[in-house]
């Protein structure tokens, strides 16, 4: 069981990749109707294509971004992909978590106690789907052109929680197969270091959501100044939540108080498990370089996609690393 959780994990990285791309892409908007069973299958004649192509050309991205840009029914098809199979895919994750779990379920083979994990992390799957459409309506209202990012925060910062989860619960079961009946326990590092690498992985969504990484291709520095302008005529509150420059100067900065509490656990970790800290160390410096990369080459598309997916990674790392410490606890 917990090779197959581990497997599930594995599919949740690979779409926050494909999710990225979407994003990047600018392909969220493409498919403007949620069909959980016939959307499955894709358009197959010529005439069905251009009935979806109708659809998204009633949106507010196509009238004032694509459509003056000169798109033509070839590279819709090109943005309709992306958003497909990041809900192709999100089925498939669905199906390799459900189908599993009523076979061990049926066998009597789930052990005391995580049954209800299991079906939590199921429902949290689901939501991630109802997530996903609620961002996707958020863009499709009236004028948008792009989709609400606080939409786009809670659709990805619930794949990243079932992400964790999915690890702890695969290494507490790791556990009891080696004889150890005692699940880890959520710990003080644990909290007050995964509040700082939540308020980070929220603020790079938001940035995401607000394309605020074009805000600057400099690095320290931005508009050749440590802090940027920024309008604050509707208050600091508003502007933490809505101006690109100042949440892309937050990300980029608030990294480093993540780096230093990331820091702290590994070192607590290592004399329990060295390859623990070793993954925290590699995926968060490989995210600090990757943050940097994607800045200077202007958010490049495969640049910016593998920022994500460390980012993925960094979060099983934490989740590893916090069960190592839960375990001593």
């Amino acid at each position: 069981m917990a090779n197959w959780l581990f497997v599930v994990a594995t599919m949740v990285v690979l779409m926050v990749a494909v999710g990225g791309i979407t994003r990047l892409t600018e392909s969220g908007l493409s498919i403007t109707q949620w069909k959980p069973i016939t959307g499955a299958i894709p358009p197959l004649t010529e005439s069905a294509w251009q009935a979806e192509f109708d659809l998204y050309k009633a949106t507010g991205e196509y009238k004032n971004v694509t459509g003056p840009a000169g798109m033509d029914l070839a590279a819709f098809k090109f943005i309709f992909f992306w958003e497909w199979f990041h809900r192709l895919l999100g089925r498939l994750i669905g199906l390799a978590f459900a189908l599993p779990l009523a076979w061990f379920w049926i066998r009597g083979a789930i052990p005391q106690g995580y049954k209800w994990r299991l079906v939590a992390l199921l429902a949290l799957g689901g939501l991630q789907g109802v997530f996903g459409w609620f961002m996707v309506r958020s863009g499709l209202a009236g004028t948008m052109t792009d989709v609400s990012h606080f939409w786009l925060s809670i659709h990805l910062l619930t794949a990243l929680f079932t992400l964790g989860g999915l690890v702890w619960t695969a290494l507490d079961l790791r556990q009891l197969a080696r004889g150890n009946s005692r699940p880890a326990r959520w710990g003080f590092t644990a909290s007050w270091a995964g509040a700082i690498l939540f308020f980070q992985l929220l603020l790079g969504a938001w940035v995401a959501g607000l394309n605020a990484g074009l805000a600057s291709d400099t690095w320290p520095l931005m508009q050749g100044r440590l802090v940027p302008e920024y309008d604050n005529s509707r208050g600091f509150l508003y502007a933490i939540t809505h101006d690109p420059f100042l949440i892309h100067f937050l990300h980029r900065w608030w990294a480093w108080v993540a780096v230093v509490a990331l820091v702290v656990m590994a070192r607590q970790v290592k004399p329990l498990a060295r390859p623990a800290s070793i993954a925290i160390h590699s995926a968060f410096g490989t995210q600090i370089l990757l943050g940097i990369a994607t800045v200077w080459t202007g958010v490049a598309l495969w640049v910016a996609v593998a920022h994500q997916v460390v980012g993925a990674l960094l979060v099983a790392s934490f989740a590893w690393g916090a069960h190592v410490l839960g375990r001593r606890s």
